[in-house]
């Protein structure tokens, strides 16, 4: 009776599922954990080490090429375990068929993964271009990495059997429905690629942290984020400040008209002085910095004052601003002036 037993076991051992035996299924699960373990030493402590290498060098480029590299290297051990496993056991007819095309679909994701994350970081170096945003460089990396997949999907599809052209065609009529129903969407993306194309965005007050296929987002100064369609973007007159070349800054004060033309000249002297010695203040070769008395007005004598900063924070550029408004105020007390108010003077005549 033992006997009868133990030839069910052995039975069940050589035969186990449709004729793979149990020790053959043992061996393939040892080839899974060996894979998965080579798998999480390629990620982590290969690609550390090449971190720690690149780290090394001035440029970012080859850390970020690198790091793109972690996710696709690796697969590459998951592969070729499916592949031990699948030559190992005895698959026949259909299963050998079914073990053949996932080892190529793991091939081709692990190819075109690749593809897709080197593309982020040779856009984002070539994004230092003036002729290429930072932000269209963004957005082509994104097509890109697209374009990629719905290649990789097409060829996955293949493998199996599946038959491109009907769906291609079946996407066709249904982007035309999308189209008609979604117009405003479109209308968003192609404006955004105009933004970007323009570089306009970044010009708003506050700070533009994504270009989206629709909207773009945009921090402002309280840090409340906004979402501004892009059609309303594209459309606006926007001023670009971090395009700008210096920060100007135009002043009228307005002086008392008891200040006599000797002292006026002084103070503007002296103001013009500060301007053009300071190190906070630079020179624009389109326009000198100056200050000038320009109008004698209803109830002062207004100087005008025109200087360049280089400075583009905002909090610097206040800083700057206000060092200058208390060394205005230090020359025109030295001066004998003083700074004017609006003001009216009624006379009342006497009539018998």
């Amino acid at each position: 009776m033992l006997d009868e037993f133990w030839n069910i076991v052995l039975e069940t051992w050589e035969n186990g599922f449709r004729g793979i035996g149990i020790d053959d299924i043992a061996i393939c699960l040892f080839i899974l954990i060996v894979s998965l373990i080579a798998r999480s030493l390629v990620s982590t402590k290969i690609v550390d080490r090449l971190v720690k290498l690149s780290a090394k060098t001035e440029t970012e480029f080859d850390d970020d090429v690198i790091e793109s590299l972690r996710k696709p290297t690796g697969m590459i051990p998951i592969a070729i375990g499916l592949y031990l496993m699948a030559s190992f056991l005895p698959l026949t007819g259909s299963f050998d068929q079914i073990a053949t095309n996932l080892i190529k679909m793991v091939i081709i994701y692990t190819i075109f993964s690749l593809f897709s994350n080197l593309s982020k970081p040779l856009f984002a170096i070539m994004g230092n271009n003036s002729w290429l945003t930072s932000a269209m460089s963004l957005w082509l990396s994104r097509v890109l990495g697209v374009v990629i997949w719905v290649i990789a999907i097409t060829m996955m599809l293949d493998i199996w059997g599946i038959e491109i052209g009907p769906i291609i065609a079946g996407l066709g009529l249904f982007s035309v429905a999308v189209a008609l129903g979604a117009q405003d969407m479109f209308k968003n993306i192609i404006a955004g690629i105009f933004i970007i194309s323009e570089n306009n965005s970044s010009g708003l007050h506050g700070i533009v942290e994504d270009i989206g296929f629709r909207s773009t987002l945009v921090r402002r100064l309280d840090t409340s984020p906004v979402f501004v369609p892009n059609t309303d973007l594209s459309d606006a007159q926007v001023i670009n400040h971090q395009n700008m070349n210096y920060r100007r800054l135009l002043w009228t004060i307005n002086l008392l008209y008891q200040t006599n033309a000797e002292d006026l000249r002084k103070i503007c002297d002296q103001i013009s002085s500060h301007i053009n010695t300071s190190s906070d203040f630079t020179k624009n070769p389109g326009q000198e910095n100056f200050a000038k008395v320009t109008e004698l007005a209803g109830s002062s004598i207004d100087i005008t004052i025109l200087c360049y900063v280089d400075f583009i924070s905002y909090t610097d550029y206040s800083q700057v601003k206000q060092d200058l408004i208390l060394k205005i105020m230090e020359i025109v007390k030295v001066n004998n002036s003083d700074f004017a108010f609006p003001s009216r003077s009624v006379y009342i005549e006497k009539s018998d």
